[in-house]
């Protein structure tokens, strides 16, 4: 017994020594890479495109210490043999950075490299409206993701080099409108869950959440969103955003112009200006 004591006692120096790379002394999360590693997903309003719908958009983000990023971004939403089931793909296509000294404190896997270009990840989704809203029912949609890990330079702190994938749910419910201009006011909340890798034998699991409100009138809606996820792991792993944004109708045009702000664990301001269209 004493020996059988004595050894376990020996091994937990070894045990300790390999918390750090999995877990302690991991930065795989959003507060020390770039806005664009792991975002979170802008969430479903309880309902999908009827319609064929391409969005560009220019984003600029600031950092809280420092860090510029600017992209370009893009997205699409097919149907799929019916209006309620849509494949949805979106990337930051190439974003571009620059790092102060201030930024490369704060994110140490940034070190040796002041600036650059780099391709982001593809987000891929299958969009499902499974109820459609009736007098005591609320439209609910789920979404089923993937993350591709083909973001390079996680040296430079800017993706993970590593995949993942996502499941949540969008419940939503809207008010109606008698007036000409105003026509409804729609509340959504949506819970899910997130994984992706984040060394060799260590993933994290996040259970996502979030809340919006959307104003629709007949020349364009308006939406304010509080979402993020929440890691187990605790590095930086538990981001949480305000989301607000202004989409213009235009016939099949739509002008926006999208703000958010990270409360938590995101350390960026996000301003985007985008043009998409309804097919």
């Amino acid at each position: 017994m004493r020996k059988l004591l004595f050894i376990l006692l020996a091994a937990l120096p070894l045990a300790a020594s390999a918390l750090p790379e999995s877990l302690d002394g991991n930065r795989s999360s959003s507060l020390y890479f770039g806005p664009n590693a792991l975002p979170v997903p802008d969430m479903l309003d309880g309902t999908t495109s009827p319609r064929l719908y391409a969005e560009v958009a220019f984003d600029t983000f600031r950092g809280f210490h420092g860090d510029r990023t600017f992209d370009l971004f893009a997205k699409v939403h097919v149907p799929l043999f019916t209006p309620r089931v849509n494949l949805s793909v979106w990337m930051p296509v190439i974003e571009g950075y620059r790092n102060t000294s201030a930024s490369l404190d704060h994110q140490q896997p940034m070190e040796r490299r002041m600036k650059g270009r780099e391709f982001g990840n593809v987000y891929v989704t299958t969009d499902i409206h499974v109820f459609k809203q009736k007098r005591l029912v609320p439209d609910v949609t789920l979404r089923v993701g993937l993350v591709t890990a083909s973001g390079d330079s996680d040296e430079y702190g800017r993706y993970f080099d590593s995949p993942g994938y996502f499941v949540d749910t969008s419940v939503a419910k809207s008010i109606g409108f008698k007036n000409k201009f105003f026509e409804e006011l729609r509340f959504v909340l949506n819970a899910g869950f997130l994984c992706w890798q984040v060394g060799k034998v260590t993933q994290n699991d996040a259970f996502m959440y979030g809340g919006k409100v959307k104003l629709a009138t007949r020349v364009l809606d308006t939406s304010l969103a509080v979402q993020g996820y929440s890691g187990w792991i605790g590095n930086g792993d538990r981001p949480c955003v305000l989301k607000a944004g202004v989409t213009v109708k235009a016939r099949g045009f739509r002008p926006l112009v999208a703000y958010q702000y990270g409360f938590r664990d995101y350390p960026f301001h996000q301003f985007r200006v985008g043009l998409g269209y309804v097919f």
